[in-house]
């Protein structure tokens, strides 16, 4: 059996200790754990370090099948690797749909070929996305993938009789819908948030009641029917409210905000750079720092990468014709520790319960989300949290390049990640 300690780490930013991993598991944490001569147990300095539970994202696009110019399981799991995540949940909006048990368990076994962190696929809501008729929801929970969230993300679940049922149906075995919260009647050819700054480039509004108005109403069918909603990429600041005002009445609502809404504002679209071209559109500063607020004080309830590859044809043109989406497992962690965590918002601790601990358990990823603590799995992150680096689009490891931090100086950096007992990075460095 491996076995592997880390040397000095400071657990959630708090106690320092020693971490021995045995196999997928802590066997120890404690001082100076001792070593026996011979014993052939690798060492791995982490003084300095801040250990978290190894990171879950609930929201991953990783295109395969059918879109492997942009992204692989295989690349986008190296990806969340090297951005500390050991688990990632796979979107639906591949080619085929995730909308059947098939295609479901296709994706399972991919990432369990790829091996270096969990994969849990996300089962589309609809088939093919297309807001007309439900997908098989209960065989793709009854496959060997065992699905519990669901969403069609990308497209929003519209129809209101339709959302209904979906609802009714994962209530049966306690799943959950992500809704993409997009009135696509407001938003038809939009390009941008609807602001003086729309006006002023020319290009078509995107308003904010579009997503409210969809929370508003999934929020009065979450009271109605007593079952879980969860909002994905949230980004404005009514947003914010209405979620705060669901759960003020017990609705069982969740959300969450991405990085790039945690941190960008609309203004970086006033150089027509497809790569800030996202979807929902960057908002004011208003929102933003609404969005911050409602992290910070658990009305948010995690953080979503909302990694979106894109091939570079897509994104180096015209803004038009730019595709929508950033990428994001790379750099989360740092945009998260900068914006929230370096400016005293929120501890490391914090941090564990949003990019951890709370997806893991909305959905339910088994062995993630939990104490680093002997008898618990090894799924670990280790971040130098002082260490300022600087994005550039040719060292990212995801097949592709699209990400909108490109130039933004960060403060917080991933260099040991451990799933289940294995190290897939080391000093920064992927391992296989």
């Amino acid at each position: 059996m491996s076995a592997i300690v880390f040397r000095g780490a400071n657990i959630l930013g708090e106690e320092r200790a020693d971490i021995l991993v045995e196999g997928e598991e802590i066997r120890q944490v404690g001082s100076e754990i001792a070593i026996e001569p011979g014993s052939g147990v690798r060492e791995v300095d982490a003084r300095g370090l801040v250990a978290l539970p190894g990171l879950v994202d609930l929201h991953t696009h990783l295109r395969e099948p059918g879109g492997c110019d942009a992204e692989t399981v295989d690349t986008g799991t190296a990806a969340a690797a090297k951005g500390g995540y050991t688990c990632v949940f796979a979107m639906a909006n591949t080619t085929p749909t995730q909308d059947c048990p098939q295609v479901v368990e296709q994706v399972l076994v991919l990432g369990r070929e790829a091996g270096r962190v969990d994969v849990y696929p996300v089962g589309a809501v609809t088939k093919d996305l297309a807001g007309k008729e439900l997908s098989d929801l209960r065989g793709m929970h009854q496959s060997r993938a065992a699905v519990n969230v669901f969403s069609d993300d990308g497209k929003c679940v519209f129809d209101p009789l339709l959302m209904r049922e979906a609802l009714e149906i994962v209530r049966d075995f306690d799943g959950v819908i992500a809704q993409h919260s997009q009135e696509p009647r407001l938003t038809q050819d939009s390009q941008m948030n609807e602001s003086y700054l729309a006006e002023e480039l020319g290009l078509k509004g995107w308003p904010t009641v579009a997503e409210e108005m969809i929370i508003a109403r999934d929020i009065l069918l979450s009271l109605y029917l007593d079952v879980r909603v969860h909002v994905c990429h949230l980004s404005s600041a009514t947003a914010v409210e209405l979620v705060r005002w669901g759960k003020s009445q017990g609705a069982r609502i969740s959300a969450e905000a991405t990085p790039h809404h945690l941190f960008l504002t609309q203004e970086e679209v006033r150089g027509r750079d497809p790569l800030f071209k996202v979807n929902p559109p960057l908002r004011s500063q208003k929102d933003v720092e609404a969005v911050q607020a409602g992290l910070a004080d658990g009305t948010i309830d995690l953080v979503g990468t909302d990694h979106a590859p894109h091939p570079r044809r897509l994104k180096d043109c015209d803004f038009e014709c730019g595709a929508f989406g950033m990428i994001g497992l790379e750099t989360a962690l740092a945009v998260v520790a900068t914006t929230m965590v370096q400016s005293g918002r929120m501890t490391w601790r914090d941090l564990a319960r949003v990019m951890s601990v709370t997806p893991a358990k909305i959905g339910k990823a088994k062995d993630q989300g939990e104490d680093i603590a002997a008898g618990y799995a090894a799924n670990l992150c280790f971040v130098s949290a002082d260490t300022a680096w600087q994005v550039h689009r040719e060292t990212q490891v995801s097949r592709s390049d699209n990400t909108p931090f490109v130039g933004k100086e960060l403060l917080g950096q991933v260099r040991h990640t451990c799933y289940r007992g294995k190290p897939t990075v080391l000093a920064g460095q992927l391992q296989f």
